[in-house]
């Protein structure tokens, strides 16, 4: 089992910026990859970003590519999502996941486990 413990979100104005951590713990040794999706009102869970933890291969929703960031910090078995030029539509619940299995893929059946989420709110 892998537990995931998401933290940093919050509300910022347009424009403003948040980082999101997530802390991995117990069976991370055999994680390949983590990622966030997110989740907004009535909407359906959808990808925003991963990275592969071995090489730090990175990917992005195209409706991130240019604002936010994904990295990872080996050490401490935690990933981070910078989060830059935010707009409203960016507003919804974050998870950060985990993936066992080689290769990327945006649909959320493709991972593992779970974080709870944290909540991310930009106002207009």
């Amino acid at each position: 089992q892998v537990q995931l413990v998401e933290s940093g979100g919050g509300l910022v104005q347009t424009g403003g910026s948040l980082r999101l951590s997530c802390a991995a713990s117990g069976r991370t040794f055999s994680t390949y990859a983590m990622g966030w999706f997110r989740q907004a009102p009535g909407k359906e869970r959808e990808f925003v970003a991963a990275i592969t933890w071995s090489l730090g291969h990175t990917y992005l929703a195209d409706s991130v590519v240019g604002r936010f960031t994904i990295s990872r910090d080996n050490a401490k078995n935690t990933v981070y999502l910078q989060m830059n030029s935010l707009k409203p539509e960016d507003t919804a619940v974050y998870f950060c996941t985990s993936r066992l299995s080689g290769g990327i893929i945006a649909a959320k059946e493709g991972y593992d486990y779970w974080g709870q989420g944290t909540q991310v709110t930009v106002s207009s």
